[in-house]
């Protein structure tokens, strides 16, 4: 966002930085940290919490920190200290930034439900701006956090870089054109539902990632809550059950020729992918003028004749974006992505393989399901099973590869967090569509 570089400045010139506090150490969190420490002026990270407090050390030391210069804090009074005398903190403890005064957003990087769930309401009840790169999350519970937070004043948000963020930012243009979007879409360079961490242990040692979080893009999940939390954020819905990730090797300007604009436009918006596509790997947008006027000069632009118009950005950029998010939150009360409710699209847990009775599934990027976007109303009716909430569930019966798993299917652990949280949400009315779709930017 192009206010978001001045107003930094001036907090950085003011000596009021914003202050972040990141909760998860991995890949992209490392990522993230060099980037707020090294090129974000204005902001800064003043602490890290991870379940394992050496991953937060490694975060701050590749980003140029000297381990003598970081504090390991296991009290509220330790981070203070710490964070007054300018000295990054690790932690293994997220409720100790959550209610720090010192901290004025939380950055959750955890990519589970279940704990990131935990983060979130942590972070909300003590009255932080949180933005989250957890599509799953959002996409189990996002709704029921959105309204906690709105009850708190704070400001709720997926973040900007990956590529549900960047669709959210290209709708807001489109629609500030005055055109209507009528289709939101991912490009993919890969989409085979039966890969595992086996299949994808190459690739993932070779860019530093868990096997699990590969798989997740490669099998089709990732980019299922990836789109589903769009089309959730703006009404939108699918075509049919997976999206239709149709193969093209073209540009996205020439794939308009694979939709119907008034079928797009009956269904209220759609969200996609496309596979092997160019620019890869961006985003599109496509959208409809009602205006003649306009569409004389859309055509005079090289927009072409319509009715779809293309946009797209070529690229997401993941971590280097994050901080911009933070600094829309903090300064501008401003959420990149984020639903109202009730939900249009769930991601439902599909076999990836044969399985018996008596398993008990792992989680996404495993070797048991993998996720399919699904219109949330036939998810309700069918009673099945969601991604977000299938992980530890134990199955009643044998179930055929590619069979969509039903909530009866399976015995569900007691207490857990996130399953509360989905039962307040559904109690609340956000949980499946009713009346007009909710805009939300």
């Amino acid at each position: 966002m192009i206010l978001v570089d001045r107003a930094l400045q001036a907090r950085a010139e003011r000596g009021q930085p914003v202050r972040v506090a990141m909760v998860g150490a991995g890949f992209m969190g490392r990522g993230v940290a060099n980037q707020i420490l090294r090129s974000t002026p204005g902001m800064e990270l003043v602490a890290i919490v991870n379940r394992h407090p050496d991953g937060a050390v490694r975060a701050y030391a590749e980003a140029g920190v000297p381990a003598e210069d970081i504090a390991a804090v296991s009290s509220r009074a330790q981070l203070q200290t710490a964070i007054a005398g300018g000295r990054p903190a690790v932690t293994d403890d997220y409720g100790l930034v959550c209610t720090a005064e010192e901290v004025d957003a939380v950055l959750e990087l955890t990519g589970a439900v279940e704990y990131g769930a935990a983060v979130a309401l942590a972070a909300i009840d003590g009255g932080k701006h949180l933005v989250t790169m957890n599509a799953e999350l959002d996409g189990t519970v996002g709704p029921y956090l959105r309204h906690l937070a709105r009850q708190a004043g704070v400001v709720y948000s997926v973040s900007d870089g990956d590529q549900p963020g960047v669709q959210a930012n290209l709708v807001r243009f489109v629609r500030q054109l005055g055109l209507t979007p009528v289709l939101a879409g991912n490009v993919k360079g890969l989409q085979d539902p039966y890969r595992n961490p086996t299949t994808q242990r190459g690739f993932a040692e070779r860019w530093g990632q868990q096997p699990t979080m590969v798989t997740s893009f490669a099998d089709g999940t990732k980019i299922s809550y990836e789109q589903a939390i769009v089309a959730n954020a703006f009404g939108f819905t699918v075509a049919r059950r997976g999206m239709g990730g149709y193969d093209f090797s073209g540009h996205v300007d020439e794939a308009t020729s694979l939709y119907d604009a008034d079928e797009l436009t009956r269904l209220g918006g759609v969200v996609d992918y496309l596979v092997g596509a160019k620019p890869g790997p961006g985003v599109f947008v496509y959208g409809t003028h009602d205006d003649p006027r306009q569409q004389h000069y859309l055509n005079l632009y090289k927009l072409g004749e319509g009715p779809l118009y293309s946009f797209y950005t070529p690229y997401h950029l993941c971590h280097f974006e994050v901080p911009t998010s933070l600094a829309r939150a903090v300064l501008f009360d401003d959420t990149v992505l984020a639903t109202d409710g009730p939900l249009r699209v769930e991601v439902v847990a599909t076999a990836k393989t044969d399985l018996s009775a008596g398993t008990v599934l792992d989680g996404m990027g495993g070797y048991h399901t993998y996720g399919q976007a699904e219109r949330a109303e036939l998810t309700s009716d069918q009673d099945l099973l969601v991604m977000g909430v299938a992980e530890g569930t134990r199955l009643r019966r044998d179930v055929r590869k590619d069979e969509v798993i039903s909530a009866a299917d399976v015995e569900i652990p007691a207490g857990r967090l996130h399953d509360d949280l989905r039962r307040r949400q559904r109690e609340l009315g956000l949980a499946s569509p009713t009346g007009t779709a909710p805009l939300v930017v």
